[in-house]
């Protein structure tokens, strides 16, 4: 269950949304207070909740007599749904890409805090397909978001994307075909994460409260990359 509605969250569905939807799959066509009872929300939050689903397609609603009932639609409109978020976004891209390049500085630091940052800076690996370049990871990212790590490494397979990762001595790799391992020193042990790709350096400060840097700089990133040449030359092989 869990599974299903950080899934759920994850698309943009609000925590009372996926509660009502869940509900009315379970339950059938039910009414407000029904709904209200069932969950333990207040009327006005429910009210809306619904009302949003309604106009997503997910939830629909029927009167019989002067009582309004509501029903959960096939699961799979939520695909539909999805898709039709991404056409339309598709639509306004050029427009927005147009703008992002008149104001794209030569040297851009982007900060980002809490898990949904950390999120940001790996889809931006993603969307630049460039290859990556990874040292300092101790299986953070597998301990603090298990479900992510593996819509990650699934995007990333599918995107073609190869990464080479050097990680301590003994620690346990993460399979993935595009990604390739080298061991450094065991005594080196960091909760910094540095990913190298395209003209960018992304940093995951894996604290309490996860943060993330990204650069956006040349020059930069060619030096970091030039160290990480360094270190992967002279790593052991597993």
């Amino acid at each position: 269950m869990k599974k299903i509605v950080d899934t759920l969250n994850m698309a943009g569905f609000s925590l009372n949304e996926i509660k009502i939807y869940l509900m009315l799959l379970n339950f059938g066509r039910s009414k407000i207070g029904e709904i209200v009872r069932e969950l333990g929300l207040h009327k006005s939050s429910c009210y809306n909740s619904i009302n949003s689903l309604i106009r997503k397609g997910i939830v629909s609603l029927v009167k019989i007599g002067e009582v309004s009932h509501f029903y959960a639609e096939n699961p799979e409109t939520i695909i539909d749904y999805i898709e039709e978020k991404k056409k339309n976004i598709n639509e306004i891209l050029p427009e927005l890409k147009k703008s992002y390049s008149r104001v794209k500085d030569e040297s851009v630091v982007k900060h980002f805090k809490g898990e949904k940052g950390i999120k940001s800076v790996l889809f931006d690996i993603l969307r630049e397909g460039e290859n990556n370049d990874v040292f300092g990871s101790e299986g953070q990212l597998s301990d603090k978001m298990p479900i992510f790590v593996k819509q990650y490494i699934r995007m990333q397979n599918e995107k073609n994307i190869k990464t080479r990762n050097l990680i301590g001595e003994g620690r346990k790799r993460k399979y993935s075909k595009g990604t390739l391992y080298k061991y450094i020193d065991k005594e080196f042990e960091s909760n910094v994460v540095t990913n190298i790709y395209g003209d960018k350096i992304a940093i995951l400060i894996w604290s309490d409260n996860p943060e993330a840097i990204i650069i956006e700089n040349k020059v930069a990133a060619d030096s970091y990359r030039s160290y990480f040449e360094f270190m992967w030359k002279h790593a052991k092989n597993p």
